[in-house]
């Protein structure tokens, strides 16, 4: 039988190229559970059927034009009657410019065994762009720069914040041009913000203009106007207030979009009032040629349930009423952009505030699968209020503005009803994130429970792979149970923010698992702090981390910097630079038992920070100094090994090789000989990390 179905799929194959070639309607094969299927082109017509994969000899029927003519013909089926049978939406492939974003509603929902299903047609990729295409460049300035007139920037209808030439995200103009200048020491007031600034570094003919100043602070990120310049004192005063909870010393920052900065190939610059836009291409660029387009929409699709309020049917106990059961698969959805209120804004932390180009609300089993969110402004996906058993599954997210994936709110629901739990975020490869505000988390979870996030690539990120729990402190949270598993994270914070790690948590979090994931290289500023691996910040108390690898981090491995009943258990944390685990705090409960891991390191220390309340347990755990120095080199704080034995610590652990495969590239498979199988340490096995295989894609 497996024959017989593998010959039916090529037959089919070689008829649907048959018709092709003969001009002959295209049509995709029906699904085996006899469901409703129509089609969109961009050949096809919204007055059409929809019922034609390809519009019919005559031209007088064919697929629809548009996702949200196929969505209304959905709608006007459902009010005929129940669905007995699913619905498939096949889109076939090129680009669908969005004049609005494609919403769908209560109305537009399916059901558990008659789901709707909008997918990319067989072989074929549709792209959702909110974007619009610049034409009509030319040269100026012997040639180095191009010029071209933005339609409706003049008059004040579209603004765009972000350029792209041949599908490449092209720089705002700014200065300097790569790295970054300083403050002179601190801020000097908050309300608005200011400091003192350097000779040369801001003009004061920037005042007032649309000049913005991005400045960096340890985890926070500023983007402020420049309102005014105080030339004979070298001060310059923001259009709000400053980044709160933070001071740092020579902070760094650059001023961009002002023609001034353009200066460099791949920088461009948008004259508002004017309406010209001027761009220096990079070496090769045929501006006759390129295709050029800024976004003009910050969002591209909504997925809005709503609560039933005075329309709530008898019978019903609760308000919530959630779109549901539909399904977008196979599509690309580029070309949103970013914007900013008149004053700028402060991201407090981890971007939790900015948009994304696909938003949820009041949503349950949502599938959002095997897709492409490229060239975004902000975040790609946020499942917000009330989202319940959505999954995100074996998608690529890259070139972001801001991070990949939100979930749930920074404040507790404020009832069950709005409560956000259950998703999945699984098989994603998620990268290069961050382009606009380089403070935000790859993925970030909030108030939310019962979430998984699985099986993972998580890379070039400027803040934390994965944010999970918003509740400093001990006080009640919303965010428990979460599972962080098998996700593979690497070259996080990039040596631009700090005070980060792969996987960050936050708050009192019972349930939440963090194991199996491989974590390494981890940087931050040279003159800054907080490169490490796994992070438990103020408050993270009841999370188990187990089965991890830690690699390669600037700072510690692990570091916990208060909370309590946490269990770290077969881990291998190696090479931190600066140490191998940071406890900042004292406390006055357990902070952790630490058993059955590995330690091995060839720089720094053991343990760094507060170690001297004994709250805590250590025990069968493998310590191994690769370095010079050898054990001499092995401390506990203030303590020598037995010292720290006799305050009750690590009384069955051991000094010793734990005889890695290779240590220096990475291969931690242990020799059969290895004595760390005999403190009871279990070989952590890494075949299963990052996406499964069904899921991979090719960089």
């Amino acid at each position: 039988m497996f024959w017989l179905r593998v010959l039916r799929g090529c037959l089919l194959n070689l008829l649907v190229l048959a018709a092709a070639a003969s001009g002959q309607t295209v049509q995709q094969p029906t699904p085996s559970d006899g469901g409703t299927v129509m089609y969109v082109s961009t050949e096809g017509n919204d007055a059409w059927s929809g019922k034609l994969a390809q519009p019919n000899a005559q031209h007088s029927d064919g697929p629809f034009a548009s996702l949200a003519a196929a969505r209304d013909a959905i709608r006007k089926l459902k009010s005929q009657g129940p669905f007995t049978r699913p619905v498939t939406v096949y889109v076939r492939g090129g680009t669908y410019t969005l004049s609005e974003p494609l919403v769908f509603t209560v109305a537009d929902s399916g059901t558990e065994k008659t789901p709707i299903s909008y997918t990319a047609y067989r072989g074929e990729t549709p792209l959702l762009s909110g974007g619009r295409q610049i034409t009509g460049w030319k040269t100026i300035a012997k040639g180095e720069l191009w010029q071209a007139d933005v339609p409706g920037v003049r008059e004040g209808r579209w603004y765009p914040h972000q350029l792209f030439v041949n599908g490449q995200r092209r720089q705002r103009a700014r200065t300097p041009s790569t790295g970054f200048f300083r403050i002179e020491g601190k801020m000097m007031q908050e309300k608005p913000a200011m400091f003192k600034f350097r000779d040369h570094e801001i003009r004061p003919e920037w005042a007032g203009q649309d000049a913005e100043i991005v400045l960096l602070q340890a985890w926070m990120v500023l983007r402020k106007h420049i309102a005014e310049v105080n030339m004979s004192a070298r001060t310059v005063s923001l259009s709000g207030d400053k980044a709160p909870y933070v001071e740092e010393q020579g902070a760094r920052y650059w001023i961009e979009n002002t023609f001034d900065a353009l200066d460099s190939p791949g920088e461009w610059y948008l004259d508002r009032r004017s309406g010209k836009l001027y761009y220096w291409p990079m070496p090769g660029e045929d501006m006759k040629r390129a295709e050029v387009i800024a976004p003009m929409l910050t969002e591209l699709v909504r997925f809005a349930g709503g609560t039933w309020g005075d329309a709530r049917p008898a019978g019903i106990a609760f308000e919530f009423n959630p779109v549901h059961d539909i399904r977008l698969q196979g599509f690309t959805l580029s070309y949103a952009d970013w914007s900013m209120p008149p004053d700028g804004y402060v991201d407090v932390q981890a971007g939790f505030t900015l948009p994304a180009a696909l938003e949820a609300s009041d949503a349950t089993s949502i599938v959002i699968e095997d897709s492409v969110f490229k060239h975004l402004g902000q975040f790609a996906i946020e499942l917000g209020k009330a989202c319940r058993g959505n999954r995100i599954v074996g998608n690529e997210m890259a070139d972001l503005g801001a991070g990949a994936v939100k979930i749930g709110e920074p404040k507790d629901p404020n009832n069950t009803d709005e409560a956000t739990s259950g998703n999945i975020v699984s098989d994603n490869r998620i990268h290069d994130v961050g382009a606009v505000d380089p403070g935000a988390d790859a993925v970030w979870v909030g108030q939310s429970s019962g979430n998984t996030i699985a099986h993972n690539e998580i890379s070039n990120v400027y803040h934390s792979g994965i944010g999970v729990g918003w509740t400093w402190g001990y006080l009640p949270t919303a965010a428990h149970s979460n599972v962080i598993e098998f996700n593979h994270i690497h070259d996080i914070g990039r040596g631009v923010m700090a005070d980060l790690g792969c996987v960050y948590l936050l708050g009192v979090q019972p349930g939440t698992v963090v194991r199996n994931n491989f974590c390494h290289d981890v940087t931050r500023p040279d003159a800054s702090y907080g490169g490490w691996g796994i992070y438990t910040d103020e408050g993270s108390s009841e999370i188990v981390i187990e089965n991890n690898l830690v690699f390669r981090t600037q700072d510690a491995g692990f570091h916990q910097h208060y909370g309590q009943n946490n269990v770290v258990r077969n881990n291998i944390f190696a090479l931190g630079q600066g140490s191998q685990l940071r406890r900042t705090d004292e406390e006055a409960g357990h902070s952790f038992d630490v058993e059955h891991n590995i330690f091995v390191w060839d720089s720094g220390t053991l343990l760094d920070q507060e170690w001297k309340d004994n709250n805590f347990l250590f025990d069968n755990n493998l310590y191994f100094y690769a370095g010079s120095g050898g054990g001499s080199a092995i401390r506990f704080g203030d303590l020598s090994f037995e010292e720290w034995q006799k305050n009750g610590q690590d009384v069955h652990s051991i000094v010793a090789d734990p005889l890695f495969v290779d240590l220096q590239k990475g291969n931690f498979s242990l020799q059969p000989e290895s004595p760390a199988l005999k403190i009871g340490f279990k070989p952590i096995d890494l075949s299963e990390v990052g996406p499964r295989a069904k899921y991979r894609r090719q960089p």
